[in-house]
């Protein structure tokens, strides 16, 4: 049996309320029986118990965590650096993932819920979009990561990287290296950072004259796979691109192995910008120019704000609000180098029928 505060007081010759006070280190017991108390419930193998404890105190000490997808390499340092944020503050985390189905997110956070958890933090989500009004009724409070929320009431909110000015930078920064013909490869359409994203690439087009033509926005699935699908699209237009900014890192991959294998060269042939700077970003070959998410940032924020929600403070909700922060820039060699903008314009005009005869062998 396990051992219990009773066995501890009667090793110890003292009350149970004194091995419960001692063991929480209160000032009420004097250091040396307290200390003597901690050395015995060590040598005995105490553990406490979690649901007594939180029936006392009226929480699970416990943060549940929906994901999109477990195989993104971008979610799986997010739920790592939410995991150590939680852990410094004494909670412990369950995991579930949504694969991607809106409806299956909001049973998610259902099923969390009648664990009894103190909180919830969404990941990349759909659902603040299409269930506000039900995760408000849930009266859990919910943080969404990367995900927008209309507010309807004071139990759900957000932090989430300015998607908008990343797309901008992205897309500046190909216009600075003189392309002047650059496409996007987006993640399916009802994800509010891809609509953001977009709109920042647009702007950026907007802000250099240049008019965002649809054929050069291309729909892929926010994974690999999308990315090598999109190639045979991006070399339809005349003239193709000969730059291109991908909704996540993980779609530019996929883009980069197409492109490698149609024989074309990255950058000369197509320059490619992905997002997010996954760890992989940097040794892919070449490796890849992203725009950084503050990642531990954005986990690290989200446990602040289930815990200022969980306050005793009646107060909590009126201070805690939205929070937004930037990404930056990191360039490396898949974005090459500065070139005239003529020279990009040309390169555009021949890379679809280039592609086409190194495909053809």
């Amino acid at each position: 049996m396990p051992v219990s505060i009773k066995d501890i007081a009667q090793a110890a010759n003292v009350t149970p309320g004194t091995v419960s006070r001692a063991l929480r280190d209160s000032p009420r017991v004097n250091s040396d029986t307290k200390e003597r108390i901690q050395r015995l419930a060590d040598e005995m193998g105490y553990t406490p118990d979690a649901q007594a404890r939180s029936l006392v105190i009226g929480r699970t000490q416990t943060i549940g965590i929906v994901v999109t997808t477990m195989t993104d390499p971008f979610v799986g340092t997010m739920v790592q650096t939410i995991e150590s944020a939680a852990f410094e503050q004494g909670y412990t985390v369950i995991l579930t993932s949504s694969n991607e189905i809106p409806e299956r997110e909001i049973e998610a956070v259902q099923m969390l819920q009648s664990r009894r958890v103190d909180g919830v933090i969404v990941t990349s989500s759909r659902v603040g979009s299409l269930y506000q009004e039900h995760l408000d009724r849930l009266r859990v409070p919910v943080v969404l990561i990367n995900s927008l929320v209309h507010h309807t009431g004071g139990y759900t909110y957000s932090i989430g990287v300015d998607n908008h000015h990343g797309g901008y930078l992205a897309t500046a920064h190909l216009l600075q290296r003189g392309h002047r013909c650059i496409a996007y490869v987006s993640a399916p359409a009802d994800r509010s950072d891809n609509t953001e994203r977009q709109r920042g690439y647009r702007d950026a087009l907007a802000e250099a004259g240049i008019e965002a033509d649809p054929a050069l926005i291309v729909q892929g699935t926010g994974r690999a796979g999308g990315g090598q699908r999109a190639l045979p699209q991006l070399l339809s237009p005349d003239p193709a691109p000969t730059a291109v900014f991908c909704y996540n890192d993980v779609t530019a991959i996929g883009l980069i192995t197409a492109a490698r294998e149609a024989g074309l060269s990255i950058p000369q042939d197509l320059a490619i910008v992905g997002f997010d700077d996954i760890a992989f970003a940097q040794f892919v070959h070449p490796a890849l120019t992203t725009i950084a998410q503050p990642v531990h940032r954005l986990g690290r924020g989200a446990v602040e704000m289930v815990l200022a929600l969980l306050s005793d403070d009646d107060r909590s909700e009126q201070t805690v609000s939205d929070a937004q922060v930037r990404g930056r820039l990191v360039v490396r060699a898949s974005s090459g180098q500065s070139q005239p903008g003529a020279a990009g314009e040309s390169a555009g005009a021949e890379l679809s029928q280039r592609a086409g005869l190194k495909q053809g062998g």
